[in-house]
């Protein structure tokens, strides 16, 4: 998941292009009404699919000329029908992008630990509001942060990726492979954001440390339990951990500019890097570094969105709008900290915008996103690569894939369209 506005750290590094947390901060909370992309055509659940391929695929070449993208890679369902999968530009120079390639899904592991930890609820082996002393008493407030907290963005953990120590480290070795505890010792190397349950702020650190809670409740190392009880039941195949920088053949090659501001490279001075090996467990717990493809993509919008492996208390818990109107500004923890609001509110390893259920990552120089409209059973996926041209005189770039799958929700279902951002 990641942070669209550009975050800076106290020394002035840029911090936002890894950040795991869908949306944007300052975009979300001014989400308007849902519109219909101007020009754009519509399409209704009697369509038929040759219908909706086309008019996806008018938006899709449209957003690419707009924002500069290299690669798209889009799937839209039906009732767990396909009506449209399509790739569109190249992974490499001369190498066309194809719908069977291989990415990272970042943030969207995040909805995998969110079922999992469900699956232990309707199991009673524990409870949401249990604290994890149970499980890692030397936590700061260990007595107070319950398993609730650290799903929804309350505990009020600091976020390591924030620390201007951590990012100056990443910056110089986008290759290291970070551990569990080199990440807890920067996350709390700085006191709390607040106090626990009293706001709302995303942190890196509550995920890293539920995946570690979650493993130890189910005996076994997260990868494993991910594995059998949440990837292969929702019909997974080709959605793969690893702790290393390998992705499966066929890969989609990403690249980024990212860096440049860390390296001080002069805006005037040309600079694009791939980044398709760069290693990302960096953002997700242990077990949770992912790649997949755009089917699994799909497959996983439907399937977490139905709430598929949980009982229907669990599938409401994991995935209603609890939090709207939950949290505020507060110079401690902004600008990650701010009130839910129908175009943004958090779940359990979830975000609900409208009437969507969704995550959508941002990191490595590629962003995708796995949504689900339940009153529709649409389900909608993309990934996007970007050009040099996507990225400003600083090395930031857009969330394009939360971006495109807002523009072709409102083609697919003009009715509930996502929320967009004004402009």
């Amino acid at each position: 998941m990641r942070l669209m506005t550009m975050l800076r750290s106290e020394n002035g590094t840029r911090t936002a292009q890894r950040l795991l947390v869908p949306a944007a901060v300052l975009a979300v909370v001014t989400l308007g009404t849902a519109a219909v992309p101007s020009g754009a055509a519509t399409t209704s659940a009697a369509a038929p699919p040759e219908e909706t391929a086309s008019a996806v695929a008018g938006v899709v070449q449209t957003a690419m000329a707009d924002g500069h993208l290299r690669a798209v890679i889009v799937e839209v369902t039906q009732g767990g029908e396909v009506v449209a999968r399509q790739a569109f530009g190249t992974s490499m120079d001369g190498v066309p992008a194809t719908t069977d390639m291989h990415f990272r899904n970042g943030a969207v592991a995040f909805t995998y630990l969110g079922t999992l930890l469900m699956q232990f609820v309707d199991e009673h082996e524990v409870g949401l509001d249990d604290t994890i002393d149970r499980w890692m008493p030397d936590l700061p407030e260990a007595d107070e942060v319950t398993l609730r907290m650290l799903a929804n963005q309350t505990s009020g953990y600091p976020d390591y990726e924030t620390d201007p120590a951590w990012e100056a480290a990443w910056s110089a070795d986008p290759f290291h492979i970070w551990t569990f505890e080199e990440r807890l010792a920067y996350a709390f190397s700085r006191p709390a954001v607040f106090a626990p349950g009293t706001n709302w702020s995303y942190a890196h650190t509550n995920f890293m440390i539920l995946g570690e809670v979650l493993a130890r409740i189910g005996g076994k190392p997260l990868d494993q339990l991910l594995q059998e009880k949440v990837l292969d039941p929702m019909g997974l195949t080709d959605t793969v951990a690893s702790v290393t920088s390998d992705v499966p053949d066929p890969v989609l090659h990403t690249f980024s500019s990212e860096r440049r501001a860390a390296l001080g490279i002069p805006p005037a001075t040309a600079f694009y890097e791939e980044s398709t090996f760069w290693n990302t467990q960096w953002g997700t717990p242990m077990g949770a570094n992912e790649t997949t493809t755009i089917d699994d993509l799909a497959t996983t919008a439907a399937q977490v969105g139905t709430g598929a492996l949980l009982s229907e208390g669990s599938y409401h818990a994991m995935t209603d709008p609890d939090l709207l109107g939950f949290g505020h500004s507060d110079p401690s923890c902004a600008p990650s900290c701010f009130t839910q609001v129908e175009g943004y509110n958090f779940g359990l390893g979830v975000v609900r915008s409208g009437s969507w259920i969704l995550q959508d990552p941002l990191l490595a120089g590629i962003s995708g996103t796995t949504a689900y409209l339940p009153s529709q059973q649409i389900a909608i996926a993309v990934a996007v690569t970007y050009l040099p041209g996507a990225f400003d005189a600083e090395g930031n770039y857009p969330n394009a894939a939360d971006h495109l799958f807002r523009l072709i929700g409102a083609v697919v279902a003009p009715g509930e369209a996502p929320p967009m951002p004004p402009g």
